[in-house]
């Protein structure tokens, strides 16, 4: 049995770096995987690599009606939902001064909004579905300055403090689902890459344990989405978990 074998999971923005690794490694576990992404070839690009137990869905994460229809596709195609990943993100390189109120708006409505709307319309799924978890993507922008993410540094932001809250709720209301965020340090992926000024130039990550300052591998945050999508940590609500090799701690100079 795998680790996630029988449960259902929704991953937004799937066909892509960190989505299309969590998509992966859940369905190498025996999870049925709903790969969510506003580009629809991109996801079914994904799915059609996992094989029967995914499919792909087109979704933007900023729209209401969006995640209804998703979610009623999901109970459809799959009888309920047991994992929820709210992964879908956006970056606009600009500080507070350089910043639009358009850009601003666009970053909150997808990973803030989103996250949000995630949230609200599938805790009532999971728990008609017997329970099971919430991951919501933030990053170690919520805990430093980043001046020039600083759209992207409010939404996560927002994304670290809701987390608590819906924690607690589905905890009071007895619904068995757990609520986690999760704040990784930069990882290679096509976002990253497009922000550090090397679009499409993909550097590969070493194995074993990294040095200080190195980029993780898509992989490193997949296994911990794992770790909080099965049973193994039921004991996990509300947390901010890290993995930033040791990032924010590390001694300035």
């Amino acid at each position: 049995m795998g680790r996630v074998e029988g449960k259902v999971a929704l991953v937004t923005g799937g066909g892509s770096g960190l989505g299309a690794a969590d998509c992966r490694r859940l369905a190498e576990e025996g999870a049925k995987v709903a790969v969510t992404d506003v580009n629809l070839e991109a996801a079914q690009k994904v799915a059609d690599e996992i094989g029967d137990q995914a499919i792909a869905l087109r979704h933007d994460v900023a729209s209401e009606e969006d995640w209804k229809s998703v979610l009623a596709e999901v109970e459809r195609r799959f009888g309920g939902l047991n994992i929820l990943v709210n992964n879908a993100g956006i970056v606009v390189v600009a500080d507070p001064e350089e910043t639009t109120l358009e850009q601003f708006r666009k970053v909150q409505a997808v990973m803030n909004e989103g996250v949000f709307l995630g949230c609200k319309y599938a805790i009532p799924l999971i728990a008609k579905s017997g329970g099971g978890s919430i991951i919501n993507m933030s990053s170690t922008a919520s805990h430093l300055g980043y001046p020039p993410f600083f759209a992207y540094s409010a939404a996560k932001g927002a994304v670290r403090s809701m987390t608590k809250s819906i924690a607690i709720h589905c905890q009071q209301k007895g619904y068995g689902i757990r609520c986690n965020s999760v704040h990784p340090a930069s990882i290679e992926t096509p976002m990253i890459q497009g922000a550090m000024g090397r679009p499409g130039q993909e550097q590969a990550v070493p194995e074993g344990v990294l040095p200080s300052g190195a980029i993780g591998a898509p992989k490193d945050i997949a296994n911990l989405i794992l770790y909080l999508a099965s049973d193994e940590s039921r004991f996990v609500t509300g947390s901010e978990i890290l993995i930033d090799n040791g990032l924010i701690i590390t001694p300035a100079g």
